[in-house]
C-alpha cells in the first residue's frame, strides 16, 4: 500500500488540476452521455443503487420494473416497485432525479434496520431474463431512520458530575461494538432508536487508552470485519494516534496557569481583520532564539525573534494569526526518534543544485514535516508539535500557544479540513469509514469515494458528518478558545452546514461557555469544482452563495491580477499589475504583444478596483473602457469579478501557503535585471492591494520579509529546508536553497535555475528590513483610518471612488479616493503624476505614518494643491490624507 505521503502528493496534483479548471487555466472536455444499444447488467462490486430514505431506492441503469433488496444468509428480500420521487426527494437528491426510482413495499419496511447491518444487494430480473445485481449506498436511509434522533446525542467521552465517563459512538450498521479499554474488552449497548452504542464507565477509567471493536460489513473488502478503531470524537490520543484516551477537557490539570482568566485582545470585526497565515513548525524550527523549535510552546518564547516579529505586526495592525492545520493529521511521525532527517550537508550545495531536493525527498515520507491537510482526528491537537506526543501534553501546550498569541496581541484562527479524510475503506488511517462504512465519505454514482478534494472526500450533507463538523468546531472554540476558523475547500460543504456552524458558535456566551461565540470569525475557500460543483448535490458554500452571510470566502480575482496569469501557467513568467506587465516587460512570449499587454493590464486594474471595494457585486464605477459597470459585470475568466453583498464577504490576499510565495512569483515574473530594492518595493505594492482593501485580508507569514521557498510551487511535503521561516536577516529569506522538489516543479527548472544562481536575487538585511517596515506602515494606516472599515455597499459607493478610471487611465497606476484619503498605487518603473482636478485646492499631504516612516523613497511622494496633482515615486504605494 502506498504511504499516505505519496498518496497525498498524487491527490495534491489532482487538486491542482481541478483548481486549474476552476480558475479558467485549463479546459475540461465532457462527452455527451450516450446510452449503449444493450446495457450490460450492473456489476455487484459497484453500488449503483441508493436507498435514499425508508420509502425509496434509486437505481442508476435499472429497468423500470419490479426489483428487490436482498440481505441476510437466507436471502431475505425487500420488495421494490417502480415509483417516482416526491418533490422533497428531488430537492434533496437533484443529481439522482433522472434515474429510475423504486418504492419500498409497505409490508417490508420494518426489515430496513436488519437489512442495513450486513451485505445488501439490489437485484432485478431484466427483460431478457438476466439477473442484474448491484451494491446499495445507504447514507440517505441511515439519516432517515436514525439521523434526526442521533444528531443531538453526545458522542465520545462525556464525564458526569460524579466524575464517571460515558463513551458513545454512532455505529448503526454494526453487528456488535465493544470497548477495548486498557487491554480488556467491555461490551457496549446499542440504542435502537439512534444507532448509538454506549457504555458507562467508572471514575478510574479516566486517562486510560481505548479503542472501539466494531464488527461490521465492509463493502470495500466484501466481508464482515472487526475493526479496532479510535474514537472519531477523541479528546486526546496516545502517540501516533494509536489509541484514544478517556480524557475530560474540563479537568483542571489540563488548564495552564491563567487559562480561566485569559484576557484576549479586543475582537476585530471580520471586515477589518488583517491576518497572518502561519505554519506551527515553520514559525520556529530554524529560530535559534526559540527554546521550543517546531513546537506549540515556541509561541510562549516571548524573547524569540519570531515572537518579537509577531508582536511588531500586532502593534502595527495585524489582528489574527491563522494556523495551518494543527489538529491530528496522518503524515508526520509524532515521536522525534521516529522522524527521519536529510542525511546531506544541504547548505554545501550550490543555490541552483538539484542535490538538495533529491536529499530532502528521500526522507520526506518519514520526516517531521507536512502541511497537515490529511486529517486523522478532527478535534485533537497534532502530537508532532508537542513536547511529548504521548498523552495530554498536546492539550495543555496548544492552550499555552493560544495564550502566547493572545498575550502578543493576536487572536487565533484554525485552518480546519472537514472536506476529506486521510483515507477511506479499510486503510489503517481510515477512522470514520471503518465505523460506518460508506456513510461519512461522499460516494459517486457507482459507489466509489469522491476524491476531487485531493483525498477521500467526506459528505457534510449527511446528518452525522454535518454534526461532526459543528461539534468539532464548537469544541475548539470552547475548550481551546480559538477565535476563528478557516474552512479548507469550503465549497465542498453545504451552505447549510457552514451556517449551522455559525449558529452554534453564536450560541456560545462568556457566562455559560467562557467565550463569546459571536466574535468568532469564519472564512474559507469557496471554490466551485468537483462532483458538488454548480450546486449539483446541494447549495454549496461557494463564493457566490456565501455572499451576505457574514462568512468570507477567499477572492482569487485580485490575487491573479496583481501577480499575473494563473497559478498553473506552463510559463511562470506571465506578468501582472505588480510584476511589470506592459510597463516593465520581461521576455516571455506568454505576455503577448505590447497592445495585448496593455489591454490585459488595464483589465487587471479593473479587477483590482473591484478587489479594493471588497469584491462588491453592486458597486458601480467607470471601467478602463469608459463604461459604467457594476463589480458583477467585470469579467473574471467567464465569471463575475464582484460577488460580495457587503465588505467582509470576500477575503483579499496576494499570497498564501499554496503556490509560489509572492517573492518567488515576482522572481519569475519581474525582469531579471530588477534590483533587490525594487523587488522589495514591488512586494510591498502587491501586498498593499490586499492590505488597503475593504474587507478582511490575509498574507502568508514572512511575506513582509520577502519570504521564499526557493521557487517551490507546492511545498506541502518539502520539509524544513524549503519551508522554514527565517526571522534573522543574516540567514537570508530562503531563496537559493536549491532547485525546488522535482515532483511538482521539474517542468519549471529551466526557468528556475538561472534565477536561483543569481546572487542579486538573494536580498540582504537592508532590503528585508525596509520591506517589512514599509508593509507595517500600511498596516498602521489601515488600523488607524476608519474609512478602511466601511460596513455596507452603500457606504463604499459613497466614500470610495476611482477618479481617474476610464479610457485615459494610466497603465500601471491606480488612484483611489477613500473618504479623506487618496491612495496611489504606482506599479511602473517611473515616477507618476496623477491629477485629480476635483481636488485642486484641497489640503492633502502624505500620510504622517509614511512621511515619518523608514522608507525615504515613499517619503518623497508629494501633492501640488494648485492643480490637484499627486506625484508618486516608481514602484510605490502612497497614501495621502486631507488636512
Amino acid at each position: 500500500m502506498p504511504s499516505t505521503t505519496r498518496r497525498s502528493r498524487r491527490f495534491r496534483r489532482r487538486l491542482a488540476a481541478a483548481v486549474a479548471l476552476v480558475l479558467g487555466t485549463a479546459t475540461l472536455l465532457v462527452s455527451s452521455p450516450q446510452q449503449p444499444a444493450q446495457a450490460a447488467p450492473p456489476s455487484p462490486d459497484k453500488a449503483l443503487a441508493q436507498w435514499i430514505d425508508r420509502d425509496t431506492v434509486i437505481w442508476k441503469g435499472a429497468e423500470r420494473s419490479a426489483a428487490q433488496l436482498e440481505f441476510g444468509a437466507g436471502g431475505t428480500r425487500i420488495r421494490l416497485a417502480p415509483g417516482a420521487l416526491t418533490p422533497a426527494e428531488r430537492a434533496a437528491y437533484p443529481h439522482l432525479a433522472s434515474y429510475p426510482a423504486f418504492t419500498v413495499d409497505l409490508r417490508d419496511r420494518h426489515l430496513a434496520p436488519d437489512a442495513l447491518r450486513g451485505k445488501l444487494l439490489a437485484a432485478q430480473r431484466t427483460a431478457d431474463g438476466r439477473r442484474a445485481t448491484t451494491g446499495v449506498q445507504i447514507p440517505g436511509v441511515l439519516d432517515d431512520l436514525y439521523g434526526a434522533r442521533a444528531q443531538h446525542a453526545p458522542l465520545g467521552p462525556v464525564f458526569g458530575r460524579d466524575g464517571r465517563p460515558a463513551l458513545s459512538v454512532w455505529a448503526p450498521t454494526a453487528r456488535t461494538v465493544a470497548l477495548e479499554l486498557d487491554g480488556r474488552t467491555v461490551p457496549m449497548r446499542r440504542d435502537d432508536r439512534t444507532g448509538v452504542w454506549r457504555v458507562q464507565g467508572a471514575r478510574d477509567w479516566a486517562g486510560k487508552p481505548y479503542r472501539y471493536l466494531v464488527t461490521v460489513w465492509a463493502p470495500s473488502v466484501g466481508k464482515t470485519v472487526t475493526n479496532k478503531v479510535t474514537d472519531p470524537y477523541s479528546t486526546a490520543l496516545t502517540a501516533d494516534s494509536a489509541r484514544s484516551l478517556v480524557t475530560d477537557l474540563d479537568d483542571p490539570e489540563l488548564a495552564p496557569d491563567g487559562w480561566a482568566r485569559l484576557m484576549k485582545p479586543a475582537a476585530v470585526p471580520l471586515r477589518r481583520a488583517r491576518i497572518q497565515e502561519l505554519h506551527v513548525r515553520d514559525f520556529s524550527v530554524e529560530d535559534r532564539t526559540s527554546g521550543h523549535p517546531g513546537q506549540y510552546l515556541a509561541f510562549t518564547d516571548r524573547r524569540s525573534d519570531g515572537m518579537r516579529h509577531l508582536r511588531s505586526l500586532a502593534r502595527s495592525g495585524t489582528s489574527y494569526v491563522h494556523l495551518l492545520p494543527a489538529f491530528d493529521f496522518a503524515t508526520a511521525p509524532e515521536r522525534p526518534a521516529d522522524q527521519s532527517r536529510p542525511g546531506c550537508d544541504l547548505a554545501s550545495y550550490a543555490p541552483d543544485s538539484d542535490r538538495q531536493q533529491d536529499c530532502v525527498g528521500k526522507t520526506a515520507a518519514r520526516d517531521a514535516y507536512n502541511w497537515g491537510y490529511d486529517p486523522l482526528h478532527y478535534t485533537v491537537p497534532e502530537g508532532s508539535y508537542a513536547s511529548d506526543p504521548e498523552g495530554t501534553a498536546r492539550t495543555v501546550e496548544f492552550r499555552r500557544m493560544v495564550q502566547g498569541l493572545n498575550r502578543a496581541g493576536l487572536r487565533t484562527v484554525m485552518d480546519v479540513v472537514y472536506n476529506h479524510t486521510a483515507a477511506d475503506g479499510q486503510d489503517p488511517h481510515s477512522v470514520l469509514d471503518r465505523i460506518v462504512p460508506g456513510y461519512y465519505q461522499r460516494l459517486l454514482d457507482d459507489g466509489g469515494v469522491a476524491t476531487s478534494t485531493c483525498c477521500s472526500g467526506t459528505a457534510p450533507e449527511h446528518t452525522m458528518m454535518g454534526k461532526l463538523v459543528v461539534d468539532s468546531v464548537v469544541t475548539w472554540a470552547k475548550e481551546y478558545k480559538v477565535d476563528g476558523f478557516r474552512f479548507d475547500l469550503m465549497g465542498h460543504h453545504p451552505k447549510a452546514n457552514i451556517l449551522a456552524v455559525r449558529k452554534a458558535l453564536d450560541a456560545l456566551t462568556p457566562e455559560k461557555d467562557g467565550v463569546d461565540g459571536k466574535k468568532i470569525i469564519l472564512y474559507g475557500e469557496g471554490w466551485n469544482f468537483g462532483e458538488a460543483a454548480n450546486d449539483a448535490r446541494f447549495v454549496q458554500a461557494t463564493q457566490r452563495n456565501m455572499a451576505g452571510t457574514g462568512i468570507a470566502t477567499f477572492s482569487d480575482r485580485a490575487r491573479d491580477a496583481v501577480r499575473g496569469g494563473g497559478p498553473f501557467d506552463a510559463d511562470p513568467r506571465v506578468q501582472g499589475f505588480a510584476s511589470g506587465l506592459y510597463t516593465d516587460p520581461n521576455s516571455s512570449p506568454g505576455n503577448g504583444t505590447p497592445a495585448e499587454q496593455r489591454a490585459r493590464l488595464l483589465h487587471y486594474q479593473d479587477l483590482l478596483k473591484v478587489g479594493l471595494t471588497g469584491n462588491l457585486a453592486d458597486y458601480t464605477f467607470t471601467d478602463t473602457t469608459g463604461r459604467r459597470v457594476k463589480g458583477s459585470e467585470v469579467d473574471y475568466n467567464g465569471t463575475p469579478a464582484g460577488y460580495a453583498a457587503a465588505p467582509g464577504d470576500a477575503l483579499a490576499y496576494a499570497d498564501a501557503h499554496d503556490n509560489e510565495t509572492l517573492y518567488d512569483a515576482l522572481a519569475y515574473k519581474l525582469p531579471p535585471h530588477t534590483g533587490a530594492a525594487d523587488r522589495g518595493r514591488m512586494q510591498v505594492l502587491a501586498l498593499a492591494t490586499a492590505a488597503l482593501s475593504q474587507g478582511p485580508a490575509l498574507s502568508q507569514a514572512g511575506s513582509d520579509l520577502l519570504r521564499s521557498k526557493s521557487l517551490d510551487h507546492n511545498s506541502f511535503d518539502s520539509g524544513d529546508w524549503y519551508n522554514a521561516l527565517h526571522w534573522n536577516c543574516a540567514d537570508g529569506n530562503g531563496f537559493g536553497r536549491g532547485l525546488p522538489p522535482a515532483a511538482d516543479n521539474k517542468d519549471k527548472w529551466p526557468y528556475a535555475r538561472p534565477l536561483l544562481a543569481d546572487p542579486a536575487l538573494r536580498p540582504g538585511c537592508a532590503t528585508l528590513h525596509s520591506t517589512s517596515a514599509a508593509y507595517r506602515d500600511l498596516l498602521r494606516i489601515h488600523a488607524t483610518e476608519p474609512a478602511f472599515g466601511l460596513s455596507s455597499t452603500a457606504a463604499v459607493q459613497s466614500q470610495l471612488s476611482f477618479p481617474l478610471s476610464g479610457k485615459d487611465e494610466t497603465p500601471g497606476v491606480i488612484t483611489m479616493r477613500l473618504g479623506n484619503l487618496v491612495v496611489v498605487l504606482n506599479a511602473t518603473p517611473s515616477p507618476q503624476h496623477q491629477t485629480v482636478r476635483d481636488l485642486a485646492g484641497a489640503p492633502y499631504a502624505l500620510h504622517p505614518v509614511q512621511a515619518r516612516g523608514t522608507d525615504r523613497t515613499t517619503a518623497t511622494a508629494s501633492y501640488a494643491p494648485a492643480s490637484g496633482t499627486f506625484t508618486v515615486p516608481a514602484r510605490t504605494v502612497a497614501v495621502f490624507r486631507r488636512g
